[in-house]
């Protein structure tokens, strides 16, 4: 754990390096500790004392530039009251309550009294909700009745007095299920936005991107899967059943269609067709040739010599290809 601590003036030059880059108006005897877990890169727990009452603004022209437009924060009001403005919202912050800000809108935050707050810094992508619902889920004031907000007020606060005693990757795996909880106790308070299907449609939506993203991990199985997603392997199978297919065959085709337009794309004429399997995560080019062959009726010597830039080659979608 990293403890600091700064006059207002030291904080205002450094502020970036904990939250978003913002304007603070504060008095002259202003301090901050910041209590600090580094969990992963980007995905920070921290617990942060303000000493005073203080506006704070993050302007248009701040989130327009942000070099962090993915960042959010999620803040849990441990003490101290005060209100925030974020997508034309209002949300009180009183104790107990939490909150979540997008570095990509401006917002303002006031306090009227020294605060202490419980602060979890991460990256959009890893919150399990589609784009809308997470701006919608920006200032809104989460209940500290509610029985999924006391849930992950209780696992941050517990999590932050522990991390230290934790490994690495017990610290990245526990920070991950804390964003999982937020997603939870988001829902609680998220209005409905139109063209969903409910949580089992994004926690779906969420595997087929991490595996679009991942084809050249040759360890990627539905174990790994599971695991990243804090789901069981049955769940996994029966979350691909909805689109008609397995794990393992969605992945396979990812791959393929992945070969296929790189077979195609002048940009890697110079790779082998073995360097190209390899490239998609198929290491054993018998098993990739053979595969090719299933889904395509020719193999993949005879596909590039066919269709190598003629631009021939059927679109691939969402497919993302190797870097």
């Amino acid at each position: 754990m990293q403890i600091r601590e700064f006059s207002g003036e030291e904080f205002d030059e450094i502020s970036s390096e904990f939250f978003m880059p913002a304007v603070v108006r504060r008095g002259l005897d202003f301090r901050v500790r910041v209590a600090l877990q580094e969990l992963d890169t980007g995905l920070t727990l921290s617990r942060v004392h303000w000493g005073g009452p203080r506006s704070t603004t993050r302007t248009n022209r701040m989130a327009a530039r942000a070099s962090d437009a993915s960042r959010m924060l999620f803040a849990v009001q441990e003490a101290g009251r005060g209100h925030m403005t974020q997508c034309d919202r209002f949300a009180e912050l009183a104790p107990g309550t939490g909150f979540l800000t997008e570095a990509c809108s401006p917002a303002t935050w006031v306090s009227q009294t020294e605060t202490e707050r419980l602060i979890l810094s991460f990256s959009r992508e890893l919150l399990p909700l589609r784009a809308a619902e997470i701006t919608e889920g920006c200032a809104r004031s989460m209940n500290s009745a509610s029985p999924a907000m006391q849930t992950l007020s209780a696992y941050l606060g517990r999590f932050f007095e522990i991390a230290d005693d934790l490994t690495a990757p017990q610290r990245l795996d526990a920070g991950r299920a804390g964003i999982n909880l937020l997603a939870m106790a988001l829902r609680d308070v998220v209005p409905s936005v139109p063209g969903g299907d409910g949580p089992a449609g994004v926690l779906l939506e969420m595997m087929l991107t991490h595996v679009r993203k991942h084809l050249t991990d040759p360890e990627l199985r539905v174990e790994e899967l599971a695991r990243r997603h804090y789901v069981s392997v049955r769940r996994v199978y029966n979350l691909f059943e909805r689109i008609g297919t397995t794990p393992g065959a969605y992945l396979r085709e990812q791959r393929l269609l992945a070969a296929q337009t790189m077979l195609t794309d002048p940009r890697y004429d110079r790779l082998s067709v073995s360097s190209i399997a390899t490239a998609v995560g198929l290491l054993d080019l018998g098993t990739f040739e053979r595969a090719f062959r299933r889904q395509y009726g020719m193999t993949p010597a005879r596909w590039r010599r066919e269709h190598r830039h003629s631009g021939s080659a059927p679109p691939t979608g969402r497919n993302c290809l190797p870097r």
